[in-house]
C-alpha cells in the first residue's frame, strides 16, 4: 500500500467556503502532480459536501473541517467534510418541481462509495466520499478488529483521522482488566484502550515503512 498524499484545513461556515474548498483541492492535486483523472468529479462532490456542512446549524462559532486524501496519480480520492451539527444526512428523492435537495444524489452517483462517521473526538459527524477512476483497484479494505489484534504498520482511524501504528504494548488496568497501549505516528501520548475495544483499520503498509497515512 503506497503512502497517500493528504491535506487538511478548516473553513468558515459561509457560502464563499465552497469555491475555496474547490480551489484547495485543485491546488493539492497540482502540488502532488496528480494526473487528475477524477478532478472534475471530485470538485463537484466536495462542493456538495461543503455546501451541506456550512448550512447545518451548529453550536457556537465552529468551523467546517476538510480532509483530502489522494493515492497513486489521482486514481483514488477520499474527501472528508466534518461539522459539529447533529443528525445524519440522507439522500433525498426530490420531484421535478423541487429546486434543491439533489446534493447527495450527485454524491451517490459520482462516488465509488460514501458514508457518515460519528466523530470520536468532539461533537458532530464526518461525511466522506471515495472516488475511483475507471479501471483502478478499489481503495484498501477497512475492517473493525479488537485493539489487542492491531499490529505496527497498520492504519487506524481515531479522533476522526487515520494514524499509522508505530508500536503496540499489552497492559493491565489497575482493576486487573486487559488493556492495550498503541503508539501512533506524529508523537503524542499513546492511545490506551480495553483489549476488546473495536478499532477501524486498513491493511499493513509495506515492510520497513511506518509513516503518516
Amino acid at each position: 500500500m503506497t503512502t497517500p498524499n493528504e491535506v487538511t484545513f478548516k473553513l468558515s461556515r459561509c457560502r464563499s467556503s465552497v469555491p475555496r474548498a474547490r480551489a484547495a483541492l485543485r491546488a493539492a492535486l497540482g502540488e502532488w502532480r496528480s494526473g487528475q483523472p477524477l478532478g472534475d468529479e471530485a470538485e463537484l462532490v466536495l462542493s456538495e459536501l461543503v455546501t451541506n456542512a456550512v448550512r447545518v446549524p451548529v453550536p457556537g462559532d465552529r468551523m467546517v473541517g476538510v480532509r483530502i486524501e489522494c493515492r497513486g496519480r489521482g486514481e483514488f480520492l477520499r474527501l472528508e467534510v466534518s461539522d459539529a451539527g447533529p443528525g445524519r444526512p440522507e439522500v433525498r428523492r426530490p420531484d421535478e418541481l423541487d429546486k434543491g435537495g439533489r446534493g447527495l444524489l450527485l454524491v451517490e452517483a459520482l462516488a465509488h462509495r460514501w458514508g457518515v462517521d460519528v466523530r470520536r473526538a468532539g461533537i458532530g459527524k464526518t461525511v466522506w466520499a471515495e472516488l475511483l477512476a475507471p479501471g483502478a483497484d478499489p481503495a484498501p479494505a477497512e475492517a473493525q478488529i479488537a485493539a489487542v489484534s492491531v499490529r505496527p504498520g497498520q492504519c487506524v482511524r481515531v479522533w476522526g483521522a487515520w494514524h499509522t501504528v508505530r508500536a503496540v504494548r499489552s497492559e493491565r488496568y489497575a482493576s486487573g482488566g486487559p488493556a492495550v497501549a498503541i503508539a501512533l505516528s506524529g508523537g503524542g501520548p499513546a492511545l490506551r484502550l480495553h483489549a476488546a475495544e473495536p478499532l477501524t483499520v486498513r491493511a499493513l503498509a509495506p515492510a520497513g515503512r511506518v509513516g503518516s497515512p
